[in-house]
């Protein structure tokens, strides 16, 4: 028989990304600034995919900006979103992967030459080289999140994925770092623990979004991801199959509705309302001869002022503009070129407003699709719109979707981290 045939099959390059997927069922945590969302899933079959058992969801109290400003109330938030899917799930969760838009996150790429010295690249070099990256990284109240390796050169020759077991003088490495505020982690962590929940895992929340909503081309040819959220708009950029750059601006559909509740003197409830079910970016030939009933803030429920629909669109498209362009000036001061590719995927709740996908093709001057996450089973329909991406990326990251192909970063054996070692301290005092 031909040796070649008794090789097995070559892994198909989408699956060949998946690492360390999750075993038996476990949470996920979307802390967000409108919305708190809690999924309970376990992975099931050959292809490691996520099955949803259990969903709840609450309005996000004690939270600006995507960061926890009142501890009691974002408990209170958590802890009925988190019982919601318990009962459903029938089981009580002790830990859960949460979303990361607290604390300013920032990615910085740093590039570390380490002697080999004409020997074999071993795995405890690369763990060497990433430390060493944390260490240049490192500022005082900051702490690392992600460390995803971008790729290794072996002397001249670029382009190596995985070094180990290869021989070369010097090895350099291309490596991208996630970080935030210390200070916003541990209210984070706090906050949790107060839930008893133990933090297993902090995700980005637009490389969540990311990874639900791509699809693997997009990702390998360059493409940029907008999370337009309550509070904060964040984004992702995707080249070669990798995260090279994350931002966030702390502008999102709040700011909307809280322009059309000061520019028409209306609550905000009702503003939120008039965002939702007339709102948009662009205008309408009809949009003069369409008018709006507008209760005023103070007055009694019978008076009603009467505005027509261009109003609204006047007050709201502004506002989607400036959050455009500040995301253009944030790719702009990346400094990536190319790597961004010409193509943005808008997800996320806000990016449902009429006419917003159309506006961002004009100021950010790049192809603009509308991302709505992968089906996942077990998920209503209600929970699978563009406003849930970033609870169902984090699904995703559970079954080991993203995750890097050199997994470099200390496990449950090994020494925790200070923000480990935080959550532990305080679930056992708090």
């Amino acid at each position: 028989m031909n040796q070649i045939s008794r090789l097995p099959p070559p892994v198909p390059p989408a699956r060949a990304r998946r690492r360390a997927a999750r075993q038996g069922s476990f949470g996920v945590l979307d802390i967000g600034t409108t919305k708190t969302v809690c999924l309970i899933a376990r992975i099931e079959g050959a292809e490691a995919e996520p099955r949803v058992l259990g969903f709840g969801w609450q309005r996000s109290r004690g939270v600006k900006a995507g960061s926890i400003i009142d501890l009691a109330e974002a408990e209170q938030a958590i802890r009925a979103a988190v019982g919601q899917a318990e009962e459903m799930a029938d089981l009580q969760l002790s830990s859960c992967i949460v979303n990361l838009s607290c604390g300013q996150p920032e990615s910085r790429q740093q590039h570390i030459q380490w002697p080999i010295g004409g020997r074999a690249v071993t795995e405890a070099d690369l763990r060497a080289i990433l430390h060493e990256g944390r260490r240049r990284s490192a500022e005082d109240g900051r702490e690392t999140v992600h460390a995803f390796p971008l790729g290794f050169t072996m002397d001249a020759t670029p382009g190596a994925d995985d070094p180990r077991g290869m021989i070369c003088e010097t090895l350099t490495a291309r490596l991208h770092l996630v970080d935030a505020a210390q200070a916003s982690l541990r209210s984070l962590g706090a906050c949790l623990a107060r839930c008893d929940l133990e933090v297993e895992e902090v995700v980005s929340a637009p490389f969540a979004a990311g990874l639900a909503t791509l699809v693997e081309d997009e990702k390998q040819l360059g493409v940029t991801v907008i999370d337009m959220g309550g509070g904060t708009t964040s984004l992702a950029v995707f080249h070669d199959g990798h995260l090279l750059h994350t931002a966030q601006i702390p502008v999102g559909g709040w700011n909307v509705t809280n322009d059309l509740a000061r520019g028409l003197s209306t609550p905000i409830a009702h503003a939120e309302r008039l965002k939702t079910l007339h709102g948009g970016a662009l205008s309408a030939p009809d949009d003069d001869k369409e008018w709006l009933a507008v209760p005023m803030v103070g007055e009694e429920e019978d008076h009603i002022a009467r505005i027509p629909r261009a109003m609204v669109i006047n007050i709201i498209r502004p506002r989607l503009e400036e959050t455009f362009e500040l995301v253009r000036d944030r790719l702009e001061a990346a400094g990536l070129g190319g790597e961004t590719g010409r193509r943005v995927v808008l997800t996320g709740g806000a990016s449902q407003l009429v006419g917003a996908r159309e506006l961002a093709a004009r100021v950010l001057e790049r192809q603009v699709r509308l991302g709505r996450p992968h089906p996942v089973r077990g998920l209503p329909e209600t929970a699978s719109g563009p406003g849930f991406a970033a609870p169902i990326g984090l699904l995703a990251w559970a079954a080991g979707e993203g995750r890097p192909l050199l997994d470099l970063l200390p496990g449950r054996d090994r020494a925790p981290g200070l923000f480990r070692r935080l959550v532990n301290w305080l679930r056992d005092r708090v």
